[in-house]
């Protein structure tokens, strides 16, 4: 009983209403045009001119549904109304003539089930309460209308049961056209080829953004966060005995946090759509310009950093290309940070640019400069911490080198990191397209 009758057969015999009500300026229509060929007669006093009209304007319900928002405003509906999941149903304007023809099929069933639902709605109630209604009400049994339940010599008593099943039958129609309705619309109104392809690429470009804020949070924080809390504890061990060191290590943490500060800034602000860039805005830092910075604040911590740089060819590190100079200070930032969390004692930092082994896009922008193609490589050794020393235990598969990994990948370049021998390495490859900046 509650498929005939319940809260979603109820919703589903509504929204049929609705299709018979959107079809009646076509029927009309159709009206007008069937009574002025058949030589002017008014086509609502006949039946089968009333058919003729109704078969007529269902193509033409097909053809306007070809065009405007048709498939948008019928997902809305049936989702609302049908309880069809949402999942099944496409969102958007239909953009493919394939699925405007779908949408144009789902429009002519849903209008031309409609119409006959709503006027089976409109016509057996009164219909059915007349019959049920003559065995009590005398002048019903007089009503001569041509059929045998309303004359004198009809059995009065048979009329309620034709009235009941009358009622019934109008359930049983209104139940089964919106399970039918509801069965198709996934067919007709589900998504085609072209809008899976779409929805998984806006899933993907939304993943790459996540993915890329979570990249810039996590260096910029965590870094700061490990390089502020081993200067505060060198400073902490050094109060008595060289107050000089404890005003260095302040400073380091005092110019650390105002750079994560304009940062974290500039990261917020890609979480905010449509917020275009300020001018105030904190440049993304880079080799050339913040690699010395970095190193004198991993220096205050108290860690030892050696650091060799080679920019060979390009000169120095602002010959680089911007997007491998950006990158390439990101991974030397989390390296130092992985070294502070997890190593102990000195670490030994390389930077250089050297022949590289060619990769095609490499090879094809060198051919075209006539220039060899390079690479960026970065080389980080330092002693892991002791088993019982108070640091974390190192791995090589934490968010932090994952992330450098998934920035060497964007410029088809590489990230190793793991014991070597008795020191922790990490090894960082960019290809730099022959010198192309």
């Amino acid at each position: 009983m509650n498929r005939l009758l319940g809260a979603r057969a109820r919703w589903r015999w509504v929204h049929q209403i609705l299709g018979g009500a959107l079809l009646m300026p076509y029927f009309l229509l159709m009206q007008v045009v069937v009574g002025v060929v058949a030589g002017g007669v008014n086509a609502l006093d006949s039946a089968p001119l009333s058919l003729l009209a109704y078969a007529l304007c269902l193509p033409l319900v097909a053809a306007t549904a070809l065009f405007g928002p048709v498939r948008p405003m019928s997902v809305a509906a049936v989702r609302a109304m049908c309880g069809v999941p949402g999942e099944a149903l496409a969102d958007g304007p239909a953009t493919s003539w394939a699925a405007r023809g779908r949408a144009s099929a789902w429009w002519t069933l849903h209008l031309g089930t409609g119409a006959l639902i709503s006027g089976m709605t409109l016509a057996v109630p009164p219909m059915a309460v007349a019959l049920i209604a003559v065995p009590f009400v005398g002048r019903l049994r007089d009503v001569r209308l041509g059929y045998g339940w309303f004359t004198t010599d009809a059995t009065p008593y048979a009329a309620p049961l034709a009235g009941v099943g009358l009622l019934a039958g109008l359930v049983l129609c209104a139940a089964g056209a919106g399970w039918l309705l509801a069965r198709t619309a996934p067919v007709l109104l589900g998504p085609t080829p072209a809008d899976r392809l779409a929805a998984a690429e806006e899933r993907a470009s939304d993943l790459a953004v996540r993915n890329r804020l979570a990249r810039e949070l996590h260096d910029a924080v965590g870094h700061a966060l490990s390089a502020v809390t081993l200067q505060a504890a060198a400073a902490r061990r050094m109060l008595e005995r060289d107050p000089e060191f404890v005003r260095e290590a302040l400073a380091a943490i005092e110019d650390t946090t105002r750079r994560t500060v304009g940062e974290l800034d500039a990261v917020l602000g890609l979480l905010r759509d449509g917020d275009p860039a300020r001018p105030d805005a904190a440049p993304a830092p880079t080799l050339a310009t913040d690699l010395d910075g970095l190193l004198t604040r991993t220096r205050a911590g108290g860690t030892t950093v050696t650091a060799h740089q080679d920019p060979g060819p390009v000169g120095d590190w602002a010959g680089l290309p911007a997007i491998a100079s950006r990158e390439a200070y990101r991974i030397v930032q989390e390296g130092l940070s992985n070294a502070l969390r997890h190593g102990t004692g000195p670490v030994d930092l390389r930077i250089r640019v050297r022949a590289g082994s060619g990769t095609a896009a490499a090879t094809a922008t060198a051919t075209a400069h006539d220039t060899a193609p390079r690479e960026l490589e970065i080389t980080m050794t330092n002693p892991p911490a002791a088993p019982d020393a108070d640091r974390e235990p190192r791995s090589g598969g934490g968010r932090g080198l994952r992330g450098a990994a998934e920035r060497a990948a964007l410029l088809g370049g590489s990230v190793e990191a793991g014991p070597r021998g008795d020191r922790w390495r990490l090894r960082a490859v960019l290809p730099l397209a022959g010198g192309d900046r």
